[in-house]
């Protein structure tokens, strides 16, 4: 759908000449500022050319319009893939089924995916099965859930006034989210049933791409919906949403968006995987080194080939300043991280059997899996750490992480079953 806060962005009169510029100096800066010495990038061309050569020299990646495809897109504007002997394509793709297929046949080498959308290719939930491969997390947080403002107005600010309105007002109340076993259905599942709405039982839950969930609720299809941004801050720049809740309250430093491709194509081309694995490392170091290179992301990511919005729209919260839509303002210091010291990246198989444990607790999957053993051949923590070796990004010492949910639950993987079967709220 058109975009009309964009026009200004995207106007084929505005002077290209600025644009040019940064993509120039963008350039200049992963040559020389993120190169390193001489003799680190005489080491990484005799890697490339060598007995560990990337099989496959051009790597097509999809991605959707996110803020949080930055790290795929400025890996490849900034030419840090061409350190590595590679070339990464970035390929704008409209929803994540169009990802999912186009992963599944082939026509794309990678993805930057959902979590739950490989692991439910992976067990034959919401698309063909098919053996997936996680690589690596692109960032943490920075997603939100956002209620219409016709909601806001009558008191539904949250989670415990929305369930009140609910209760007092029946209708059939819609919500979207971006694809059935994602990221953001989970988000929005779980925030619901910790306010007492079973997402199941209680609402109509609809799936909508990420670049059409805005114009969506501006024509009074959904009440709400859970998607990444610049989504939700736009909701609230058009004045028709307000923002509830962000995914970094449900769950600090949660896993988000990952680099995902078929296992085959991991067997075929272990060495293009890690080229590409280290080139994304260091365009995420890049991001998150300051202030300066996470606004010249924001306009590089804002053009028509990317997210296609206008740079306000992405920049502030990408910088942590948050509003709702309805006066309070915040510096959230958990906002979107691509990098964080290199906190962000190690693909943690704790991280992968929490999707399995909601995708059992809302039935997407009838009978408990090996939890582990799924996490252990989708996650590809070994080469993970031979990329990581390559960027100069520390690794994790344990592959498990314990984490505290909002409603005071935690998840630390140790007994994924009992997990899973725990929620008062589920689908049974």
């Amino acid at each position: 759908m058109s975009d009309p806060a964009s026009k200004a962005v995207n106007d084929p009169s505005r002077p290209l000449r600025k644009r040019r510029s940064f993509l120039s100096q963008a350039a200049a800066l992963g040559g020389a500022g993120l190169m390193g010495t001489l003799a680190s990038g005489v080491r990484q061309a005799a890697w490339a050319q060598g007995s560990d050569a990337p099989e496959k020299k051009e790597v097509k990646i999809g991605f959707i319009p996110l803020t949080d495809c930055a790290s795929v897109v400025m890996a490849s504007v900034l030419k840090l893939d061409e350190k590595y002997g590679v070339k990464i394509i970035p390929t704008k793709e409209a929803s994540w089924a169009g990802v999912r297929d186009k992963l599944v046949n082939g026509e794309l080498d990678m993805a930057h995916v959902l979590w739950g959308l490989i692991y439910g290719v992976q067990m034959g939930v919401g698309g063909p099965k098919k053996d997936m491969a996680i690589l690596m997390n692109l960032n943490h947080n920075g997603q939100a859930i956002s209620l219409s403002k016709k909601l806001a107005d009558k008191g539904a600010v949250d989670g415990a006034s929305l369930a009140k309105l609910m209760a007092t007002e029946k209708r059939e109340y819609t919500f979207a989210q971006t694809f059935p076993t994602g990221t953001h259905a989970m988000w929005l599942y779980y925030w619901l049933a910790a306010s007492g709405v079973n997402p199941m039982k209680d609402v109509k839950v609809i799936t909508v791409p990420p670049p059409q969930m805005v114009a969506n609720m501006r024509v009074g299809n959904m009440d709400g919906f859970c998607v990444g941004e610049p989504w939700n801050h736009r909701a609230i720049a058009d004045g028709i949403g307000i923002t509830a809740v962000t995914t970094q309250d449900i769950w600090k430093d949660h896993p988000e968006k990952a680099l995902g491709t078929q296992l085959d194509f991991v067997k075929k081309n272990p060495n293009t995987c890690r080229a590409v694995m280290a080139a994304i490392l260091e365009a995420s170091k890049w991001i998150d080194a300051g202030l300066s290179n996470k606004n010249k992301m924001a306009e590089t990511i804002a053009d028509r080939a990317y997210v296609n919005t206008s740079v306000d729209v992405i920049n502030q919260r990408i910088l942590g300043r948050y509003q709702n839509g309805l006066g309070k303002t915040w510096d959230d210091p958990n906002h979107m991280k691509f990098y964080n010291d290199g906190a962000v990246n190690f693909p943690y198989l704790s991280d992968g059997m929490w999707f399995l444990t909601q995708h059992r607790r809302w039935g997407l999957i009838k009978e408990d899996p090996d939890y582990l053993a799924v996490a252990r051949q989708v996650n590809q923590i070994e080469l993970y750490k031979q990329a990581a070796t390559l960027a100069k990004v520390p690794v994790p010492k344990d592959p498990m992480r314990t984490s505290k949910l909002s409603d005071g639950v935690v998840w630390d993987g140790r007994d994924p079953r009992k997990y899973a079967g725990g929620f008062r709220i589920n689908a049974a």
